[in-house]
């Protein structure tokens, strides 16, 4: 059996376009933490600007987040534009790797970004965690496919201005198909147009009772352990 798991999701202070500044917060956010993963929302180390630069995993800028991570034991999954794509990256002691890349694009985003092209799942202490980003969530058939690879948690980075619309789709997320989720939510000036995003990150379990819960505010988080 899989041992007690403590995950933070994580809505740090953005400052849309600067990558030094958000490592920064997020470097910050990870020590303070204490938790074995930490999840960030959309886009989180550039701010949801559609023309922000693309980042390489190897960018030495990102070293200061495997420091952390390394300094912790910790994994984080932080969003980022990689490859024309909107991904989220993995982030551990061993380096920077893409996890996941966003498949149900919205808005204006297929003007700037590809589709990913599958659902992904990351293994971490023995539990499955399945990969979303933002519309995604919206999407009935992207979590049946997620969870289809066999899943204990469904994990999201999210950038949205509606709270009602991060807590429906993560009570749903949750009830549908019986598993843990996560959300992790933009919170402050977000870029693309988002001041306030929603905040409100949350952490449920699998019949959809919110176990944790940050409030609109930049800088808060929710955490909770999967047990």
């Amino acid at each position: 059996m899989p041992v007690p798991l403590t995950l933070a999701a994580a809505q740090p202070p953005c400052t849309p376009g600067d990558v030094e500044a958000n490592v920064a917060a997020h470097t910050r956010t990870i020590r303070a933490a204490r938790s074995r993963m930490v999840l960030f929302p959309e886009l989180s180390l550039s701010g949801y600007e559609l023309d922000a630069e693309n980042l390489e995993p190897a960018d030495p800028r990102l070293t200061p987040l495997v420091d952390a991570c390394a300094e912790t034991d910790a994994v984080a999954l932080a969003g980022a534009p990689v490859d024309s794509h909107i991904a989220m990256l993995r982030i551990d002691s061993g380096g920077v790797t893409v996890a996941y890349r966003k498949i149900n694009l919205g808005g204006a985003e297929p003007e700037r970004f590809k589709p990913g092209k599958e659902p992904a799942v990351i293994t971490v202490d023995g539990r499955r965690f399945g990969l979303a980003i933002c519309k995604d969530t919206g999407v009935p058939q992207h979590l049946a496919d997620t969870a289809a690879l066999g899943i204990d948690a469904y994990l999201a980075g999210v950038c949205d201005d509606d709270p009602a619309v991060v807590e429906e789709r993560a009570h749903r997320a949750a009830t549908a198909h019986g598993v843990w989720v996560a959300f992790a939510s933009f919170a402050g000036p977000a870029g693309g147009g988002y001041d306030p995003a929603a905040g409100h990150s949350s952490i449920r379990t699998p019949d959809g009772f919110v176990v944790a819960q940050a409030g609109p505010e930049p800088g808060a988080l929710a955490r909770a352990t999967l047990l």
